[in-house]
């Protein structure tokens, strides 16, 4: 399902002013309205960041760098990567909470909504990261953090059992039953199914789940509706029966299918890479065929970081994300140890991994939404789709309409 994305903050100069000023006094006792007209304020206090227990390391070992370079000091703490977000929601209201976490983009709506984080101004800095990035950071017309790093799911194949790849699924999968192996593709699923990896398939028949804002941003009208959202249902009952999708197959048994080469295709994330290599396949990382007649795009889980409403340090706090965590060389090691794709195109540009460029180039623009109303989607999404593949809905247009309606209606009971 779902993967846990980390977040880390990285603010322009412009932020730097715009952020502090909203944020009274800081651990430098100068106001940002100053800094466009004199020398920069003394840096002096200390910040404290959650982060969760991925990326515990690199982030102590980037406070280390940060305190040598201007004597601030990082206190930087563990937090499980399922409790950030619903403990800082809990602290930051009464002044007790980090200055900075780290956590994935699709937490922005909530956090917004709770009124924890502040927003920022890449203005011109914007053009220095990936428009899936920024898209990824955008809610309701406002950039609420700067991003580090891109992860998504795209197709890796087996080199031993295919040396070329077919440009459709369709003839993807006709080649994968040509090669004899027990599966021709597998894709995850489960009992209650698994939308999030047969989302690249999804989008390729024009059937987003929410549609796009021409900033990149989601709007809370479901997408997945109508005509697009029926030939998809259609071609999921298609799979079920010729047994491509089954909900018997789970995360590990679709990657332990991949590692034993009983397949030559498996759609899945980076999170898999080390149990490919663990195991010797010689493998290559290839964006996801169409199967509808457009591109196929998998969510992107952007990286990055955000800034408290009541941090009592917004001058540090900024000039840690603005000058120091949006730099080219941290974003660089911040890529070195966690292998995703860094969101500041200058450090991305000097990528050469194949493996890490080939998760990029299948990433396409579609960041997972991180608007409230996504909450009310993925138990009606992913049952229905399991039903489907199974068998147990015969009318797959039927069985998709009713999903919408219960959608829609848990939407509008989340609005109050």
């Amino acid at each position: 399902m779902r993967r846990s994305i980390l977040t880390v903050l990285a603010v322009g100069a412009t932020t730097f002013a715009l952020a502090a000023c909203s944020s009274g006094s800081s651990g430098s006792g100068e106001t940002a309205t100053s800094a466009p007209t004199s020398a920069a304020p003394k840096l002096t206090g200390s910040l404290t960041v959650w982060v969760d227990e991925t990326r515990i390391d690199v982030f102590k070992q980037l406070g280390a760098e940060y305190q040598q370079k201007t004597g601030v000091t990082l206190n930087v703490v563990q937090k499980p990567s399922g409790d950030i977000r619903a403990d800082f929601v809990k602290q930051e209201p009464t002044g007790q909470g980090p200055d900075i976490i780290v956590t994935a983009h699709d937490a922005i709506g909530n956090l917004v909504t709770n009124g924890t984080i502040q927003p920022v101004q890449l203005g011109d800095k914007t053009k220095d990261f990936s428009q899936v990035s920024i898209s990824a950071f955008t809610y309701d017309g406002q950039v609420w953090g700067v991003p580090y790093a891109i992860e998504n799911i795209a197709l890796v194949r087996n080199n031993k059992l295919a040396t070329s790849t077919p440009d459709t699924l369709d003839k993807l999968i006709e080649q994968g039953k040509s090669l004899k192996t027990k599966y021709s593709l597998v894709i995850q699923q489960g009992a209650n199914g698994d939308p999030y990896h047969l989302y690249p398939l999804q989008t390729s028949f024009g059937a987003p789940v929410f549609k796009q804002n021409s900033d990149g941003s989601y709007s809370d009208e479901i997408g997945m509706s109508g005509d697009a959202g029926h030939k998809f249902a259609a071609y999921l009952q298609k799979l079920g029966k010729d047994k491509v999708l089954d909900t018997a197959i789970d995360s590990q048994k679709a990657t332990d299918a991949f590692t034993k080469g009983q397949t030559p295709y498996i759609i899945t994330g980076p999170w898999n890479v080390d149990a490919f290599k663990k195991a010797n396949v010689d493998f290559s990382v290839l964006p996801v065929p169409s199967a509808g007649g457009q591109d196929a795009q998998p969510f992107s889980g952007v990286q990055g970081a955000f800034i408290s409403a009541k941090t009592q340090n917004a001058i540090v706090a900024n000039d840690f994300v603005t000058n120091f965590l949006a730099s080219e060389p941290v974003q660089t090691e911040l890529y070195t140890a966690g292998q995703r794709m860094p969101a500041l195109t200058a450090a991305a540009d000097k990528v050469t991994d194949p493996i890490t460029k080939g998760f990029s180039d299948a990433a396409g623009n579609s960041p997972m939404p991180s608007i409230p109303a996504m909450d009310s989607v993925w138990q009606y999404w992913g049952t229905t789709e399991a039903q489907i593949i199974s068998g147990q809905a015969k009318d797959p247009s039927a069985a998709w309409d009713t999903m919408i309606k219960n959608i829609q209606a848990a939407i509008d009971k989340s609005k109050g």
